[in-house]
């Protein structure tokens, strides 16, 4: 057998770099995709920064305590299929500088955010942290939310620098949301003036920093806990935070800043899919409707049918044909761009969902999911009612299956906001759904009114509700899909 080595800076040498990137996330995601890219486009010499992982809401974390162990090192694994034959790689990624919860190492967020030499903020808050919340105190050590962290921070190196416009920092955004960053700014810049900051420092922050809108692809399960003893043979090291994922990548970065960050961090230049473009509207819509909001309508369905995974899923008949026409039919139209062409790039699509290399866990995927399918089903909801006067079935169907999962009398446990699922659980009663469904859609728990934006939603996905409640999943979608051929 392999002898299997304690994976740290004894063991693997790495070069010291200048730390100008803070990562807001220490997830499986951004390590397999934004610190992966980093350590390619150091190796090529292209760039030269490590980067340094925090908490995004602060508090300690597995990983964190892993990484320190580990002295940042870890591999991603990538799996798939290219050019029709079966591919792999392994990569010892080397970017990661340090790992660290401000809640426990205050002193050390600050050194990093005061730092001369930072100049990128890259996050990945989920669709839940870019969020704009009354009441959050700014002036705190550690505000509540993501944009009252973002504010604290610029303020403190505003002051720091004595307001030097040439220490202002781009924001490159990985949340899901439409206008990423563009909408991080505007919640910045409302708390500052809500606070009551100084007005040359917001002038500072309209000047000085700029907040990049981008759009990120590539599927991440994460940690491979059925085979990692295989791949700690493989790698000779006792890896514990292993991240696996597919070969495809796409990073779509433009808005405000764009240039900057090419000039400044040029990983195209590496040979990384990284495209720099003044808008990414139609990239977004593409990926984001296509995708992810697949994905998340998906979930809930195929979970309530017993199925654990994106594979299982897909090889349920009723749930391939559900997704295949709930993107024909609902989602394509609704995407302003020739549609032989859209056809083409959904088919690509989709078929990633047929890797068989990759694991692709439907509970990590439903980690929450309220805030997904707002941000990526919700547009298609709307745009059809807006462009055809028409009820979008299929995804109003996958929302009154989230609302299924998410209710009581299921062995599903939500990963989402805790206040969130108090309310669902408050308000259900399964005598009444239309009162259950209204008071779901008419609560904090979304930032859009879905039923004044689109009449008969509630009326419609309490209707799909009942019948997922009363018959099962798998009789409520084969009735529905044969009531819709």
């Amino acid at each position: 057998m392999k002898e299997i080595k304690k994976l740290d800076k004894n063991a693997v040498a790495k070069a010291e770099r200048p730390v100008k990137i803070l990562q807001f996330g220490e997830g499986n995601f951004l390590r397999a995709f934004v610190d992966w890219q980093l350590d390619i486009a150091n190796e090529k010499g292209v760039i030269d920064t490590n980067v340094a992982l925090l908490t995004p809401l602060f508090g300690q974390s597995k990983v964190i305590d892993i990484l320190k162990e580990q002295d940042g090192l870890y591999h991603v694994v990538l799996e798939g299929i290219e050019e029709g034959q079966p591919k792999r790689e392994i990569r010892l990624v080397k970017s990661v500088a340090d790992a660290f919860s401000p809640a426990n190492e205050y002193d050390t967020y600050v050194k990093y955010i005061t730092s001369p030499e930072l100049r990128f903020i890259v996050s990945n808050t989920t669709e839940a942290g870019i969020r704009y919340e009354e009441g959050v105190d700014v002036m705190a050590d550690m505000p509540s939310s993501f944009p009252g962290k973002v504010t604290n921070l610029l303020y403190r190196r505003w002051k720091h620098f004595n307001g030097d416009p040439s220490k202002g920092l781009v924001f490159i955004c990985c949340e899901l949301i439409e206008d990423n960053g563009t909408t991080l700014r505007k919640y910045v810049i409302r708390h500052a003036e809500e606070a009551g900051l100084e007005p040359a420092f917001i002038q500072w922050v309209k000047d000085s920093c700029f907040f990049c809108d981008t759009l990120v692809d590539r599927i991440v399960p994460g940690f491979p806990r059925d085979t990692i003893n295989e791949i700690k043979e493989e790698i000779g090291f006792d890896d514990n935070i292993v991240v696996k994922g597919e070969l495809y990548h796409l990073w779509a970065i433009g808005g405000e800043g764009y240039k900057v960050v090419a000039e400044e961090l040029p990983l195209d230049k590496a040979g990384l899919h990284v495209l720099f473009m003044p808008s990414i509207k139609s990239f977004r819509d593409k990926k984001v409707r296509i995708l992810n909001g697949s994905h998340t309508g998906m979930v809930p369905v195929a979970l309530q049918l017993g199925c654990e995974t994106v594979m299982d899923a897909f090889n349920n008949p009723a749930v391939n044909k559900f997704v295949n026409t709930m993107v024909a039919r609902e989602v394509l139209p609704m995407i302003d761009e020739d549609p032989e062409e859209l056809r083409k790039f959904a088919d690509s699509i989709l078929e990633r969902f047929y890797n068989p290399y990759i694991k692709h866990m439907l509970s990590s995927i439903a980690l929450n999911s309220l805030s997904k399918w707002e941000a990526r089903n919700w547009s298609t909801v709307k745009d059809t009612y807006a462009k055809k006067g028409e009820l979008a079935d299929f995804e109003l169907f996958t929302f009154a299956a989230l609302l299924s999962l998410y209710g009581p009398g299921t062995d599903f446990v939500p990963q989402d906001t805790a206040s969130h699922i108090e309310l669902i659980n408050s308000v259900w009663d399964d005598k009444d759904y239309p009162a259950t469904v209204a008071k779901i859609v008419d609560s904090p728990i979304f930032v859009e009114r879905f039923e004044q934006a689109v009449p008969g939603f509630s009326a419609k996905v309490a209707e799909y509700l009942a019948a997922i409640r009363r018959d099962g999943m798998e009789k409520a979608l084969n009735d529905f899909l044969a009531a819709h051929e």
